[in-house]
């Protein structure tokens, strides 16, 4: 039986936003947006780390990761590539499952069933996400990898796009260098939008966890929800995404 691997979810997290600055301390009902995301990442249970940036504006997040006693590393702002290797460097990880903080309301359940699932395939080459092919809304974004692969891309990576979005030396490497899996749902609910990056999309997120209670619900859940509910939909559905 192989040995587990010393598995840690890493978020990046920073203040700077362009569209939305100082989201993720933007309070919802009691919690940050910040705390929030954290909290729905318990539930895989496994070990969470911040990767946040040297600035000033984020000395905001590192006090309040020392304050909630939440491991976390600093590094540089543009490349995030960097960020997310020093921070796996120093906790040791050998599995690195990287998502956002943007992504208030991620399921945790969800990741630690993918986990299992990427586990199951036993690859250190293996890239396994729920976002090259799209079937979860934008929010539940998860991707898991070998810090082998990370270390690679942290060495070899040439473009600022590879280097700032972490990944796509995986997926625009793969031919003879890693394997691509999918983690699919069931039915097709990419078109929903639950991530932070605009003011229409903390308005839909503050609704569904405050008229909603959407903090307690699995990612399904919501997704059901927002097929109840056409007009929160229509809040943000105009939002285009930042393409990579």
């Amino acid at each position: 039986m192989q040995p587990i691997p010393r598995i840690g979810i890493i978020s990046q997290a920073r203040m700077s936003s362009t569209r939305l600055p100082g989201k993720i301390l933007k309070s919802v009902g009691n919690n940050s947006l910040l705390q929030i995301h954290l909290n729905r990442l318990q539930q895989s249970g496994f070990p969470i780390y911040l990767a946040t940036t040297t600035n000033v504006s984020d000395d905001r997040i590192a006090e309040f990761c020392i304050q909630q006693q939440q491991a976390f590393s600093r590094g540089d702002e543009q490349n995030v590539l960097s960020r997310f290797y020093e921070c796996a460097l120093q906790f040791k990880l050998e599995v690195i499952v990287r998502v956002t903080s943007d992504c208030p309301l991620i399921d945790g359940v969800l990741i630690k069933d993918a986990i299992e699932k990427y586990l199951a395939y036993n690859s250190t080459s293996l890239y396994y996400s729920n976002c090259i092919e799209r079937t979860f809304p934008r929010g539940f974004d998860f991707e898991i990898f070998s810090f082998d692969m990370l270390k690679e891309a942290y060495e070899k990576a040439a473009s600022d796009t590879q280097k700032e979005h972490v990944t796509p030396y995986f997926y625009q490497n793969h031919e003879n260098k890693f394997t691509l899996k999918h983690y699919k749902a069931a039915v097709d609910n990419s078109h929903f939008r639950i991530t932070v990056d605009t003011p229409e999309d903390f308005e839909l997120i503050k609704i569904l966890i405050e008229q909603y209670h959407a903090a307690t619900k699995t990612a399904s859940e919501i997704c059901e929800l927002l097929h109840q509910h056409p007009e929160l939909v229509a809040i943000n559905q105009h939002i285009e995404q930042k393409k990579v």
